[in-house]
């Protein structure tokens, strides 16, 4: 029976890819690196450290990986301030209905948490959520699993009782690999990923609604 909802943020609860994508090439400009588009998508889903790291060592770079992920940030928050953000077609209405029938909501996203906080403050999320998990202050990025085994020990059910909501390849590799039943989310915003490993895929929240679903989490 399902007792817990494990959210990723980014593509999930709302599409801030398009604003990420800008502040990476907007960052990649400056630093006068040129990142295509196959490795670009690799990096869907996991965090910005990680990132920033695999760039240094790719392209040999003399910058260190903190100022990378400043450089984005920078260029993010001014992007943020000036672009009309809206949460996921039918998400907020998902929350709602988990939350009126006593399910627990974590967030587990590769975002940093002043990001992940950003989005909740923006649009009023906190009443929801019993906790917040950023893939940013681990050892260990997705497609590992180490956000979703800590994000479901801290529901304090067992990982049976758990469900992920996931849209990119390496959120549901780290997923498949927690063990934990995985409902790959694609939609409009979702491209170029892998939902192979993902028990299940839907293009609408209306598709797990928490009658639909309860009893398919065993």
């Amino acid at each position: 029976m399902l007792k817990a909802v494990l959210f990723d943020m980014d593509g999930v609860i709302v599409d801030t890819e398009p604003l990420h994508r800008k502040a990476y090439h907007q960052m990649f400009e400056e630093v006068a690196i040129d990142v295509k588009e196959d490795l670009y998508t690799s990096f869907t889903g996991q965090s910005t450290i990680n990132i920033c790291k695999r760039l240094v060592d790719y392209f040999s770079l003399n910058e260190t990986p903190e100022y990378l992920v400043s450089l984005k940030r920078k260029h993010y928050n001014s992007i943020f301030e000036n672009d009309d953000l809206q949460l996921i077609d039918g998400v907020l209405d998902r929350i709602k209905d988990y939350h009126a029938n006593n399910v627990t909501l974590v967030v587990a996203s590769s975002a940093s948490m002043p990001g992940i906080q950003q989005i909740f403050n923006y649009f009023d999320l906190n009443q929801y959520f019993s906790a917040k998990f950023s893939g940013a202050d681990l050892e260990k990025s997705k497609p590992h699993p180490e956000i979703f085994l800590k994000a479901a020990e801290f529901t304090g059910f067992k990982k049976s009782e758990c469900m992920v909501i996931e849209d990119s390849t390496n959120g549901i590799k780290a997923a498949h690999s927690a063990g934990i039943f995985c409902t790959g989310f694609k939609s409009k915003h979702s491209s170029g990923q892998d939902y192979s490993l993902a028990n299940m895929v839907v293009s609408s929240f209306e598709e797990i609604s928490y009658s639909k679903i309860v009893n398919l989490i065993s």
